[in-house]
């Protein structure tokens, strides 16, 4: 039996599918983030985490330890054609990593042509043309963009809560204590001390997002940010990507968030096709292993 796996290495957890020839999915794991944002030459982040929702995967698919893999593609957030700490080390004569990006897409769209928008912890738009051509807009990162991620919006809503503190805005008390509560604190200055010194991650506080965006103040700062996304997809359809558009991500779980952006670009692009994503990340990784293969397999079955 041959085995192929695919990997979707996020900010927030990493998930591995493993499948057969056929395109039967075996089995799923977990593991932490992969990630390697500020990693250094030492750091086993990537390499540990990848090995680990594997390792998950194959234990709960009663695989032997020793099994080794004819194709595994993992796409991690962030990736740029090098890895900055240990190398990965997975038991396949094939491995590819790539950026997250295209292992979205092909899941959500099931290997066609078209847009994919990612909102999680981070946020990218992503474009594929008839030809394979594909175009990157957004995903610039925590520091420079990612507008209409969970961590944009919440960073710029502790932003305004820094700001309320500083003129003694009381109008924001309720905000405020909202935030004290989900992180467990009291200060502000506590929590963004916290973030900077590692005690609370970039993924606990993109957490907050859900939080805020239950208040009107911060939902604008939501709006903003997807309307920004609804810019990038506007682009890239006008650029030659076929108007067939996935939403993916957890930000989307907000149904306001989630129309905002859906009726954006339909407003922006009235033949856009808004379609609900086919697969996730991880099986859309799983698909690019069987392509690597030169497997025709574009359906998965449980």
């Amino acid at each position: 039996m041959s085995l192929v796996a695919g990997i979707d290495g996020g900010q927030s957890s990493t998930i591995a599918v493993i499948g057969d020839e056929r395109g039967r999915i075996l089995a799923r794991g977990a593991a932490g983030p992969s990630d390697e944002v500020g990693a250094t030459a030492d750091s086993t982040r990537l390499r540990d985490a990848l090995a680990a929702a594997l390792a998950d995967a194959r234990r709960r698919a009663n695989l032997p330890d020793e099994s080794v893999f004819d194709a595994i593609v993992a796409g991690v957030s962030g990736y740029d054609g090098r890895v900055y700490g240990r190398a990965p080390q997975l038991p396949s004569t094939r491995v590819v990593l790539m950026h997250d990006t295209p292992i979205a897409h092909a899941g959500a769209l099931g290997g066609q042509a078209g847009v994919v928008v990612i909102s999680g912890t981070g946020s990218v738009v992503y474009a594929r043309a008839e030809d394979g051509t594909s175009r990157t807009l957004g995903g610039w990162g925590f520091l420079f963009g990612d507008e209409g991620s969970a961590f944009r919006i919440a960073s710029d809503a502790l932003a305004a809560l820094l700001r309320g503190d500083d003129e003694d805005d009381s109008s924001l008390a309720g905000e405020r204590d909202a935030a004290y509560e989900f992180f467990g604190m009291r200060s502000l200055r506590g929590i963004v001390h916290a973030f900077y010194k590692g005690a609370i991650t970039r993924s606990r506080l993109a957490s907050f997002a859900p939080t805020a965006m239950r208040f009107d103040v911060f939902r604008t700062l939501a709006n903003q940010g997807a309307d920004r996304l609804v810019a990038l997809v506007s682009r890239a359809i006008g650029d030659g990507a076929p108007p067939r558009v996935a939403l993916v991500g957890g930000v989307f779980a907000d149904a306001g968030f989630r129309e905002r952006v859906r009726g954006g670009i339909l407003a922006a692009v009235p033949e856009a096709e808004v379609v609900e994503p086919r697969y996730d990340p991880a099986c859309g990784a799983l698909l690019l292993g069987y392509r690597e293969l030169g497997f025709n397999i574009s359906e998965l079955h449980p």
